[in-house]
């Protein structure tokens, strides 16, 4: 097994993110930035183990919420590679046979060809439409927040969020969600990754050692659970959402008592929980004491019918929701926030959101400007979405397209002869990026088959990107 080459102590990477600049960036994106870099010039080799982020953190002299957010960007991005049981480690660049745990199937890895011309069909999902970012009015709710907020609130705590913001995310979450929400049960985050680390972590502390994941599910939440001590338990999902059965069954086997889940929208396979489901769901977390994480992903956008309400609002004392702007608005916002239990209440963030952004956030949301921007890339995404859909069928007519009339993606499964690799890989090439839907599974038996995000793509590309992916999958 390789492991790290001593051309780079630790120490000093931050050091290396700042050289040249007059401004220092934030520590998370010069920790992002450092071992990236490291990563690229190949000071960081494949398959060598990056340390523990509990360690790395001390190590650094920053908070272990800066190295996991960090660490979970670039397993996200594909540089990093976690996994259940092991380190986390560097992964492969290019495609390379793998030996995978209880198969002997190579899992492909979506490539990454250092040459890669720039993005210009960008088909990957979980992104928003950064073109459509609400800048002006952004910028005009921080001018506002900032003008109005009080001298003493300047230099006070506020060890859960600044009281207006966190009144303002609950107002909104009981209107739009129908949430059962009360501020003082609302935590200020920087996003969904944030609020799982505060949540694990609590778990961990209260004596849990497992948690129930769908599978597939996107990584990153694993992986800071994973770094927490809360070892994966991965549990089917159909096209009615996660299966319930299976998850008591798997509960009671390994005696998991929390499960994080996307009701409101699956992702990648795109379902929502069935209303049995959700009332199983439901019961089981009450019979065992348990708790359910609720990630709130993309819940905003649905098209064929008014969104389905939080699962929250059928058990509050049994679920937590986490949200957050990243989806919905734009990821460099660094915003979220938490609904919890009554009887949840983990410590407060050693580094939370700046109060100026919380501030900002209050405003926005008062203002109307979050909803206003909800409504308009409500009415964008259905139109680009079936602009997809219609090119797809015209481009691609025997391939299956799955995943109900919401969020930002949707699955393509490819024929049997076609590796996702493959598309993958032709695609980069092209400027065409795509994601293999087994990038969020380890399960072999899955066909192949790309997760197509439509949130960042641009109008005027659509039949033009499909054509050039129809191309290649023949």
């Amino acid at each position: 097994m390789q492991t790290t080459r001593p051309i780079l102590a630790w120490e000093t990477l931050l050091e290396l993110e700042t050289e040249g600049t007059d401004a220092r960036p934030p520590l998370r994106d010069r920790v992002e930035n450092a071992l990236r870099r490291a990563i690229d010039e190949g000071r960081l080799v494949t398959g060598s183990a990056v340390p523990p982020s509990r360690t790395l953190a001390e190590t650094l002299g920053v908070s272990r919420w800066v190295v996991t957010e960090a660490y979970g960007q670039l397993v996200a991005e594909g540089m990093l590679e976690a996994r259940t049981g092991s380190a986390t480690r560097v992964a492969e660049r290019q495609e390379a046979p793998e030996a995978t745990r209880g198969n002997d199937h190579p899992r492909p890895r979506d490539p990454a060809p250092a040459s890669a011309p720039p993005i210009r069909y960008d088909l990957r999902p979980g992104i928003p439409d950064l073109r459509a970012t609400p800048r002006s009015r952004w910028a005009a709710a921080l001018r506002a927040a900032l003008a109005d907020l009080p001298d003493r609130e300047l230099a006070a705590a506020h060890p859960f969020g600044y009281a207006p913001s966190r009144a303002a995310v609950a107002a909104y979450l009981s209107r739009s969600r129908h949430a059962d929400a009360d501020p003082d049960r609302v935590t200020i985050t920087h996003g969904a990754t944030d609020g799982m680390d505060i949540l694990t972590r609590e778990l961990h502390g209260r004596g849990h050692r497992t948690l129930l994941v769908e599978d597939p599910s996107w990584p990153r939440l694993r992986a800071v659970a994973e770094n927490n001590g809360l070892r994966p338990i991965r549990v089917p999902v159909d096209d009615d959402g996660v299966d319930i059965e299976m998850l008591a069954a798997l509960a009671t086997h390994t005696g998991a008592r929390a499960a994080l889940v996307t009701p409101a929208h699956q992702f990648p396979l795109g379902a929502a929980l069935a209303p049995a489901r959700r009332e199983q769901l439901v019961r089981w977390a009450r019979e065992h004491a348990g708790l359910v994480i609720e990630d709130d992903y993309d819940a905003e956008f649905r098209y064929d019918r008014r969104p389905v309400p939080a699962l929250q609002r059928l058990a509050p004392d049994r679920v937590a929701l986490i949200g957050s702007l990243s989806k919905s608005v734009s990821p460099a916002l660094g915003l979220g926030w938490m609904l919890l239990p009554p009887d949840l209440a983990p410590p407060p963030s050693a580094a939370p959101p700046s109060l100026i952004d919380q501030a900002g956030l209050a405003e926005f949301i008062t203002r109307g400007d979050l909803e206003r921007h909800l409504r308009s890339s409500r009415t964008r995404f259905r139109r680009r979405r079936q602009r997809l859909l219609d090119a797809l069928g015209t481009r691609l007519p025997d391939l299956t397209v799955s995943g109900i009339a919401a969020g930002m993606h949707l699955v393509l499964t490819l024929p049997s002869h076609v590796p996702a690799s493959a598309v993958i890989g032709a695609g980069a090439a092209e400027g065409l990026a795509l994601t293999s839907l087994r990038r969020y599974t380890d399960t072999a038996d899955r066909p192949d088959a790309l997760v197509l995000g439509y949130g960042n793509l641009d109008d005027a590309l659509v039949e033009e990107a499909v054509a050039r992916l129809a191309t290649l999958v023949r």
